[in-house]
């Protein structure tokens, strides 16, 4: 395969057969190789969560900071966007006090509800002081909110490589909801700490690409889609 599809695998990485991907990196419709890369997906993401369970409180309210300061210099917040945030568990960074610094400024704010497997995502409106409801995997969304449609999605990762693509619980929550909303696609940041960078994560058809990821690090996507005053404002 090419030098960028080589894989060095982590002591807690189950060896498989990876190496006998396609030239691509994808698995195309063999069967055998489809189970291995869903095997090494699995194997990286319960090694990826441990590690972000393992953290300090602290450490991740420190996370969380840098990575609002991230998207602040990304997202403009104006009347007219609607941005997409999600409700932290498992360790995700926990944006929820940039969540009320969008409204104060004047931005929609929307949660994603996951309304069944296999399905795409809605969103629901939210405000401050917003009436919770648990929907899947008791996820809080806003029990009263409406559907909206979000010029800014922000999706968690568990993992993600140089090319922006995520690898998150294997649910291809994101991925479908993104497919489709091809049309008309909204700004699509994932969002992470920084040791959650992978060599690859082997991105297979499916997979959908976010413009940008941020971390505590820093923000890494395509310089060049950044306007003069170097933001990159939701339409």
């Amino acid at each position: 395969m090419p030098a960028d599809r080589h894989f060095t695998a982590s002591p807690s990485s189950a060896p498989c057969l990876l190496h006998e991907l396609q030239s691509d990196g994808s698995v195309g419709a063999d069967p055998e190789q489809a189970r291995d890369l869903a095997r090494w997906r699995r194997a990286e993401r319960d090694r990826l969560m441990a590690a972000r369970l393992a953290m300090s409180a602290g450490e991740r309210s420190a996370h969380a900071q840098a990575i609002i300061a991230g998207l602040d210099a990304l997202v403009t917040s104006t009347a007219t966007t609607v941005v997409s945030v999600y409700w932290p568990i498992r360790g995700e960074p926990d944006l929820r006090p940039w969540m009320h610094a969008l409204a104060l400024r004047g931005a929609g704010v929307a949660l994603p509800v996951a309304l069944g497997l296999g399905r795409a995502l809605e969103f629901r409106e939210w405000h401050p002081g917003a009436r919770m409801a648990r929907g899947l995997w008791k996820i809080p969304y806003p029990a009263e909110g409406a559907r909206v449609v979000p010029s800014v999605v922000i999706a968690p990762l568990v993992g993600f490589d140089a090319g922006c693509y995520r690898l998150g619980y294997g649910g291809g929550f994101f991925d479908r909801t993104l497919a489709a909303m091809a049309a008309a696609p909204p700004l699509a940041i994932g969002v992470g700490y920084t040791d959650a960078e992978l060599p690859t994560i082997f991105p297979q058809p499916y997979d959908m690409a976010m413009r940008w990821i941020v971390t505590p690090a820093g923000t890494r996507g395509p310089a060049a889609a950044r306007t003069p005053e170097g933001r990159l404002a939701a339409t």
